[in-house]
C-alpha cells in the first residue's frame, strides 16, 4: 500500500481569533463558534465544524468501478457513493488502514494493492475534515461486514460509460464521489 503525504500548506492567518466556544459536540461532530477580527480590524464570526478525516476508496477490477448505494438520512434519498467513511472512535487511524477496513466493511471486497491518490477537504469554507482517495485494485471478493446503520447498503459494479452517464444525468449526486472520480481521471489512474 502507498500511503499519503501532507501536502497542506501553512499560511499566515488574515484573522485574529479573540475567543473559542463549543457550540455543539457528538462522537462525530464538534461545532465550535470563533469571535475574530478582520484584517481591518473588524468584528467576525466563523462557525467551525470540525471532523475526523476520512476515506474514499475506487475499487477498480476488470473494467468496473463498485459503488454503494445506501439511504442518506440528512436528505431523505438513496445514493449512489463509493465506499468511504470515518472511525470516530479512533481518530487518527492511517488512512490506508482505514480504506482496507472500509471497503472490506461495505462491499466485502479485499485490494491486493491500494493506491493513495490524493486528498480533497470536505468543505474548507465551514469544516476542517479532509478526505483520502485510494485506488483499490487486484480485488478479490469476501463477505461484507456493514455496521448497523448501512443494513440497507447494496453494492454493484459500472463500467466507466456508466459511472459518467450516472453523473452526467443526475444519478449520482454525492459530492465527494464525484471529486474523487475526476481526480483519478485527471491522474489518468482510471
Amino acid at each position: 500500500m502507498t500511503t499519503p503525504t501532507d501536502k497542506t500548506t501553512t499560511a499566515t492567518s488574515p484573522f485574529t481569533t479573540l475567543s473559542t466556544r463549543i457550540a455543539y459536540e457528538n462522537r462525530w461532530t464538534r461545532v465550535r463558534e470563533d469571535r475574530i477580527l478582520h484584517a481591518d480590524g473588524s468584528p467576525g464570526l466563523y462557525g467551525v465544524v470540525e471532523r475526523s478525516d476520512f476515506v474514499i476508496v475506487v475499487p477498480w477490477d476488470q473494467g468496473r468501478v463498485t459503488l454503494v448505494e445506501q439511504y442518506r438520512y440528512p436528505v431523505a434519498a438513496r445514493i449512489w457513493e463509493f465506499p468511504m467513511g470515518m472511525w470516530e472512535h479512533a481518530p487518527g487511524t492511517e488512512p490506508a488502514v482505514l480504506a482496507a477496513a472500509e471497503l472490506r466493511e461495505e462491499t466485502g471486497l479485499v485490494a491486493g494493492t491500494m493506491t493513495y491518490a490524493g486528498e480533497m477537504f470536505q468543505g474548507p469554507g465551514y469544516c476542517t475534515q479532509r478526505g483520502h482517495i485510494f485506488l483499490a485494485t487486484n480485488l478479490r471478493q469476501g463477505e461484507p461486514e456493514r455496521e448497523t446503520s448501512e443494513q440497507d447498503m447494496i453494492c454493484r459494479g459500472f463500467t466507466l460509460n456508466e459511472l459518467e452517464s450516472m453523473i452526467r444525468d443526475g444519478i449520482v449526486r454525492e459530492a465527494m464521489t464525484i471529486a474523487a472520480f475526476g481526480l483519478l481521471r485527471v491522474k489518468r489512474l482510471l
